[in-house]
């Protein structure tokens, strides 16, 4: 099959649906998590075929995948502040408490699964991991363009490290879910000291 036919035969839901049917598959991971969901149980919620599921994705690991990372907010490249502390803050921001929440439960319990789960690791690496990085790299490239970091800082490499690490660790430490006040006092407390940056 060439690529137009399968791009073609892929492209027939169209973005409404498609929202919808990752909306579906997030509730079920929500009530069942990844290893008890299955492909019948998503056609079934969405009143689609499994052939069409399959057809457009290939398998239940890059759909779950694909959900996750359309639940996320709009691209980093959407926010261009003038500053590192002004992106970080305005990137934070465009997730409410409550989704944090919501977020933070789903992540916890995919966790286990994308570990043990070659395919679904390689998935949420290539649809949220690597892209999720690269828009990070492109925020922290314009705050070196600007002069605020150092092209050689050496924390440049840990950004989602240091992000994802106070989103997980919120709830595992303090037994709290990551909120808005508290992602925005760990970027000035701790993310720009180590990029150099002054919180004021």
């Amino acid at each position: 099959m060439t690529e137009a036919v399968a791009a073609t035969r892929r492209s027939r839901i169209t973005p409404e649906r498609e929202a919808e049917l990752y909306e579906a598959v997030l509730d079920l991971l929500r009530e069942v998590g990844y290893d008890a969901l299955t492909m019948d149980a998503v056609a079934a919620r969405t009143r689609s075929s499994k052939a069409t599921l399959y057809r457009q994705w290939g398998g239940k690991a890059e759909l779950v995948a694909k959900a996750v990372r359309h639940s996320k907010p709009g691209r980093t490249g959407d926010v261009d502040t003038g500053s590192l502390r002004g992106d970080l803050h305005a990137l934070t921001l465009r997730a409410d408490d409550c989704e944090m929440e919501q977020s933070s439960a789903l992540m916890r319990g995919l966790a286990m699964a994308v570990h043990g789960n070659p395919d679904l690791l390689k998935a949420f690496r290539e649809h949220l991991v690597e892209p999720e990085m690269a828009e990070f790299r492109h925020v922290l490239q314009r705050a070196i363009d600007r002069g605020e970091v150092r092209a050689d800082n050496p924390a440049l490499g840990f950004m989602m490290h240091m992000m994802i690490g106070a989103f997980a660790a919120r709830t595992m430490i303090d037994e709290q879910p990551p909120t808005q006040d508290f992602l925005l006092s760990y970027i000035d407390a701790v993310v720009l000291p180590a990029f150099g940056v002054t919180a004021n």
